[in-house]
């Protein structure tokens, strides 16, 4: 995956979840049991990878 935005279309479950794409979480490394930090900004989710210690 390169620099350039990628989008994916994803659904809302019933409760709430979605879940990643396979291949963004390859590139950002991420396992299950892994945490993300979801930031609220303007119209936007952002979502972070986040390490707890």
């Amino acid at each position: 995956m390169d620099s350039e935005r990628q989008e994916i279309l994803v659904k809302i479950t019933p409760a709430g979840t979605i879940s990643l794409p396979k291949q963004f979480r390859r590139h950002m490394d991420m396992q299950k049991g892994d945490y993300v930090k979801v930031i609220l900004e303007n119209n936007y989710l952002i979502v972070k990878k986040a390490t707890i210690s």
